[in-house]
Order: structure tokens, then sequence, then C-alpha cells
């Protein structure tokens, strides 16, 4: 990961004692010239800037990947 980014929300991992749930933005994410992405990513150690896991999403794909998510959230509820 090479451009800047800034964490948009960090909250608790559900069923951890220190796990990590963080987004954040980031610019240029594969070098210059790069489109943004969102980034999740997850701790267990609770150290936001070595995570885990960590997915990058394309903005273009956040209506689908909210879209999705809501569906998952609906078929536990």
């Amino acid at each position: 990961m090479s451009g800047e980014h800034t964490v948009i929300k960090t909250f608790p991992l559900a069923g951890t004692k220190k796990g990590l749930i963080s987004v954040a933005h980031i610019d240029e994410p594969y070098g210059t010239g790069t489109k943004p992405v969102v980034s999740i990513g997850i701790t267990l150690k609770g150290n936001i800037d070595e995570p885990d896991w960590k997915a990058h999403i394309p903005y273009e794909n956040l209506d689908e990947l909210i879209s999705a998510l809501q569906e998952a959230k609906e078929k536990n509820s």
C-alpha cells in the first residue's frame, strides 16, 4: 500500500477481547494514478495499523457491497 490513508471509523469486533474493525479511505493504493479504495481491516490484537485481514473495495463497488451486507443481515434476523 503506497497511498495516504484516512481512518473513517473503528469499532469493536464482536466476540473478541481486543478485536477491531476499521474502515478507511486510501488514495492511490497501488501506486501513482490508481483509483482510491475503501479498506476494511480486521485485527484481533487491537492494532489497526497491522490488520490480520483486509479487503480493498473500489468505490464503484460500494453500493453492491452494501446491498449484499444488508441482505446477509436480513437473512440472519
